[in-house]
């Protein structure tokens, strides 16, 4: 029998992007249409991927902005980061950036596992306000992982948090490789 590692993921993003839709659509597999503003949920869900599987706790959190102040929590004992914005609105993608040197700066510039995700990409061409191409190249720059979405659309949406999870082992498993470092 496998041993089932531990994970928790935060999903942090601006206001109204999706956040809470993604992790219902991940956790119960379906798209909910209204619900109330979150303030902090956790959902837990065990996964398989590959021969591994895991117990993924996702903490959903409030809309962030570039003036909110990150918590310990968000930092300690936190695995890996999915931060969502919306293809629809250029400030949370700003938004998102800021959010990414905040934890960054908050880590103590270790690396960290990051899923990117440009969230509502079901929605029309004309309401479009990220490109795909912008949303890579940031990805691209912090070393992390790109994917558009929408949270109506329950594949793509799984595929997220199964990124994040090989995300959490590639960089845990990097550590150490380039130094030659052994441990005795």
């Amino acid at each position: 029998m496998p041993l089932v590692r531990h994970r928790k993921v935060l999903i942090l993003g601006y206001r109204a992007v999706g956040k809470t839709s993604l992790a219902h659509q991940f956790a119960e597999g379906k798209f909910v249409e209204c619900y109330e503003p979150t303030v902090e949920s956790t959902y837990n869900k065990m996964v398989v991927v590959g021969k591994d599987e895991f117990q993924l706790q996702l903490v959903d959190t409030a809309g962030q902005d570039e003036y909110t102040i990150l918590p310990h929590s968000f930092i300690i004992g936190i695995h890996g980061y999915v931060l969502v914005y919306s293809v629809t609105s250029l400030r949370s993608f700003q938004v998102v950036k800021t959010l990414h040197n905040k934890l960054y700066e908050s880590r103590g510039k270790t690396r960290m596992p990051v899923v990117l995700v440009g969230n509502k990409a079901d929605l029309s061409l004309q309401s479009r306000e990220v490109m795909t191409d912008e949303g890579k190249k940031l990805a691209e720059s912090w070393g992390g992982v790109f994917l558009e979405s929408s949270a109506k659309e329950s594949q793509v949406t799984q595929g997220i948090f199964v990124k994040i999870l090989e995300e959490i082992d590639r960089v845990d498993n990097s550590y150490g490789r380039a130094t030659g470092c052994r441990l005795m």
